[in-house]
């Protein structure tokens, strides 16, 4: 990730691409403040849809004066689309050549094709900036930056990395969270002092991550208590905001492996050899080979099967109130295993 950012007020086009959607929008803000600050005033922006604009109508935007403003901010969105046709491109890398000094043409992506256009861009003076997600240790250390500069919060290095483990390396989504985490600890601590997320603030309101999530409910059913299994599935919903789609994921995920478990057992097939086709570890693979064994390939087909359907009522909207029929196909899956 970029150490500062590279953009100014003199540059007349630049092009951000990227799939992290914060740095898209972080840099195009930052640029169009130091366009403002230049300007002594805001500068007029206008928006463009590359996949259905007329490039003809964003050339004349950028080289026709502003009525109401000095300088002219002119963003087109999808521009991968727009530069796809060739005629458009070259087009473009005429302008290049000799921008509007009046204008500031912005382009952004998700996906782009590196070529002759950026080497113009730069050559006279612009950026190509990449918007990528960083890796954790970038990402952890942004966060403490954040943290400080934007939310008045001193977030502790292991807090950060706690951070990263469980939500990725998104900077929207840490940025909301971090968020969160500051409102949480504000006004903790002595008087004057800067309030300090540690990891135990991060353990308690912070959601788990994908992985934990599942296993929590896979868990739960194989304990084989619906009572249990039903709290689980309104903790995780509520208190977690877990997708309900990653509930039914891990029931499905469940089902799968309990029938292959019970298929290859009904071979003959011995337990460490189950295991290892069917990928169980840690704590899931004594509980799982189990309660495969109880059930017996027939059964658990019928739960898988079951399973799946559920899955493709949800997806179709038919599934009537989404948390209440999962709680009640858990506790149901649960009493099955038993």
């Amino acid at each position: 990730m970029a150490k500062a950012d590279p953009l100014n007020h003199t540059m007349r086009v630049v092009v951000l691409h990227g799939k992290d959607n914060f740095q898209l929008v972080e840099r195009l803000k930052r640029l169009q403040l130091a366009l403002d600050a230049h300007a002594g005033e805001p500068v007029a922006r206008f928006d463009f849809d590359g996949a259905s604009a007329s490039l003809s109508d964003i050339l004349d935007e950028l080289r026709t004066f502003g009525l109401l403003a000095s300088h002219k901010l002119i963003v087109v969105d999808r521009a991968d689309q727009l530069l796809a046709v060739e005629e458009r491109r070259r087009a473009l890398e005429r302008y290049a050549e000799e921008p509007a000094e009046g204008s500031t043409l912005v382009l952004r992506a998700e996906t782009w094709r590196p070529g002759n256009f950026d080497k113009i861009v730069v050559a006279k003076g612009g950026a190509v900036v990449k918007c990528e997600e960083p890796n954790a240790a970038d990402a952890a250390a942004w966060c403490i930056k954040r943290a400080a500069h934007v939310h008045q919060a001193e977030l502790l290095p292991q807090a950060a990395d706690a951070l990263v483990d469980r939500l990725g390396t998104n900077l929207s989504r840490l940025d909301s969270e971090i968020a969160k985490l500051a409102s949480f600890v504000a006004g903790t601590g002595a008087a004057g002092s800067t309030p300090k997320i540690d990891a135990k603030v991060v353990s308690q309101l912070v959601g788990r991550t994908r992985e934990e999530q599942a296993w929590e409910i896979q868990s739960a059913v194989l304990r084989g208590s619906p009572g249990g299994v039903v709290s689980k599935v309104r903790e995780l919903v509520e208190t977690s905001q877990a997708p309900e789609q990653l509930l039914i994921w891990s029931l499905v995920d469940l089902s799968r492996k309990l029938h292959d478990c019970a298929r290859l057992m009904a071979q003959g097939e011995p337990e460490n050899s189950v295991s290892r086709t069917v990928r169980l570890w840690g704590d899931a693979t004594a509980p799982t080979l189990r309660m495969a064994r109880k059930l017996g390939p027939a059964r658990a087909a019928r739960l898988f099967a079951e399973c799946v359907d559920l899955d493709r009522r949800s997806k179709q909207g038919a599934a009537g109130d989404l948390p209440r029929t999962i709680e009640g196909f858990a506790a149901l899956f649960a009493d099955s295993v038993h």
